[in-house]
């Protein structure tokens, strides 16, 4: 089971290791790879945070801007079929594709709705 941490907007997973003995995670939704680990939870979180630290640092010391997790746009391929349901169904909403795709993850995350699909098979 993976854990999910947050520390000054990012995300890290703790997964343990039985193998080395160890707590082990990469931050999570940006595309470098900046990984940690720790022999107990307080370790790898603190190993997290200082993981976090470091990687600011190093963009601000390389003049770069660092990677911020979800930039808010993502690209979803869905089938031809699928893609055109789609656009029809936004256009007599008289919405964007954009708009009807918001809508529908908005109704999908909300705890109700999150529950109903997923108890579907």
């Amino acid at each position: 089971m993976t854990a999910i941490v947050k520390y000054r907007d990012y995300y890290g997973s703790i997964e343990a290791s039985p193998e080395d003995g160890c707590l082990y995670g990469r931050l999570l939704y940006i595309q470098p790879l900046v990984n940690f680990e720790g022999d107990t939870v307080p370790e790898t979180e603190a190993a997290f945070r200082a993981a976090v630290d470091d990687y600011l640092a190093d963009c601000e010391a390389r003049g770069v801007h660092p990677e911020q997790p979800c930039k808010g746009t993502f690209n979803v391929r869905v089938g031809h079929a699928l893609h055109l349901s789609a656009v029809q169904a936004a256009t007599r909403a008289e919405i964007s594709l954009n708009e009807l795709v918001r809508r529908a993850l908005e109704q999908y995350l909300q705890p109700s709705g999150q529950a109903r699909y997923v108890a579907e098979p």
